[in-house]
């Protein structure tokens, strides 16, 4: 029986491409798939032949309305900006434009940012799954994440359980604000207010969760939610060719340092692509900078023979050709970081990105530097260690059959069809 599962989404190409790549394997089975996202997302949807229905809001031109850049991205008080600010003002509407896409759908299938989902879902009488794209969203004791803008909670670790489980408290308590018009559209709906709240507990499925990330990059722990299951790393198929440029550059000589800060962190760069190209020049090293389309992040002036600069690049083209990457963090950078097997430097910029860092770092695979001290000379030393110590590599490149071993997309697909019926 032909099955067509509701996938809905927001945020980043991060956030986007997983959702692509589980969609496409289902739809390879002869499922339909139906992406339900930003406005702003649909040539991408449409391109790999899946079916696109809009969504409000459409995050991506609302992240750059004048000053939304630097809120978004403060590493304390953007998340309470993106949910009060840019999400929960169009529920109601995302409400609606998602009820409409589920029409016929066996399954839905969210992202932690689609608030919607649950009311939709008891509206409907629709099962439901729940994606946790990265561990951070699990918020678990036994294994704390590492909060942005609050660097010195790591150091709790050594008193156990406790103080993680009072922060948590503080959390959902503290962020209950954020989501009254949830509770208020529950009302108007007819529906029990909400046991736990959506951003914490209450973002988890009652019919399960997958979590579409490798087990090389966090193990599944007792306080996860019931009925989680790891998947590994959902990878999109890219079969867009490098630029002819890049392509050419990178055919030239020795395998560059590649600068990147991703889809999103790329808008409020800051001084990150200055400083990147004065320690590639100083170590002598060649160098790609992916600095995306805001003008300011262009060269002030022309670039050495050694260095390339280009808009974007598909990671999975460009990624096994460097000698290591610098990047923000982002879940879905750190992941193709993971399978391409090389060194990372990575610059946490807010969200799950310094705990994205600190696992990388545990893992032996990356170095880590924060985002205030992103000077050449700073970049030079953390390069050199990467570069010249054979242990990075080495750990990179062992780790990176692991995760390649994984097929994340089949496996989230296998579960999705199980929670089909």
């Amino acid at each position: 029986m032909i099955r067509t599962v509701v996938f809905t989404t927001f945020g980043s190409l991060g956030d986007l491409f997983p959702f692509l790549a589980v969609g496409a394997a289902l739809q390879a089975r002869g499922h339909r798939a139906v992406i339900a996202t930003s406005e702003s997302y649909r040539a991408a949807v449409e391109a790999r032949g899946l079916t696109f229905r809009p969504v409000r809001p459409d995050l991506i031109p609302l992240a750059f309305l004048p000053d939304a850049q630097e809120r978004l991205w403060h590493p304390r008080h953007g998340p309470e900006f993106l949910v009060r600010v840019l999400m929960l003002p169009h529920l109601q509407a995302g409400y609606e434009d998602l009820r409409a896409a589920c029409t016929g759908a066996a399954l839905l299938v969210a992202h932690p940012l689609a608030y919607a989902v649950p009311l939709v879902a008891e509206t409907l009488g629709l099962p439901w799954l729940s994606v946790a794209l990265q561990p951070f969203g699990f918020l678990s004791t036994y294994d704390p994440p590492v909060v942005a803008g609050m660097p010195a909670l790591r150091h709790l670790r050594r008193l156990g359980r406790w103080p993680y489980r009072l922060l948590f408290r503080l959390v959902s308590h503290r962020t209950r604000a954020w989501v009254q018009p949830i509770a208020d559209l529950r009302n108007r709906l007819g529906l029990s207010p909400a046991r736990q709240n959506p951003l914490t507990a209450g973002a988890f499925s009652p019919y399960g969760t997958t979590a579409w990330f490798s087990r090389a990059f966090a193990v599944p722990q007792p306080d996860w939610p019931s009925r989680t299951t790891l998947t590994g790393f959902p990878f999109l198929q890219d079969d867009a060719p490098l630029e002819p440029d890049l392509a050419h550059f990178l055919e030239a000589g020795e395998p560059p340092i590649v600068f990147t800060l991703g889809s999103a962190a790329v808008m409020q760069a800051g001084n990150f692509y200055r400083e990147a190209r004065a320690a590639a020049e100083r170590l002598g090293r060649r160098a790609v900078l992916l600095v995306g389309t805001d003008p300011r992040n262009r060269a002030g002036s022309a670039l050495p023979a050694s260095i390339h600069a280009a808009a974007y690049a598909p990671f999975s083209k460009l990624f096994p050709r460097a000698a290591c990457i610098v990047h923000h963090g982002g879940i879905g950078t750190s992941a193709q970081v993971l399978r391409a097997g090389r060194p990372a430097l990575v610059i946490p910029w807010a969200y799950d990105q310094p705990d994205n860092a600190e696992r990388l770092q545990r893992l032996g695979v990356s170095r880590t530097l924060s985002r205030r001290n992103c000077r050449a000379e700073r970049l030079c030393a953390e390069l050199d260690a990467l570069l010249t110590r054979p242990e990075y590599p080495q750990r990179a490149q062992a780790l990176a059959g692991r995760v390649q071993r994984e097929n994340g997309a089949t496996a989230a697909a296998d579960c999705i069809l199980r929670a089909a019926g």
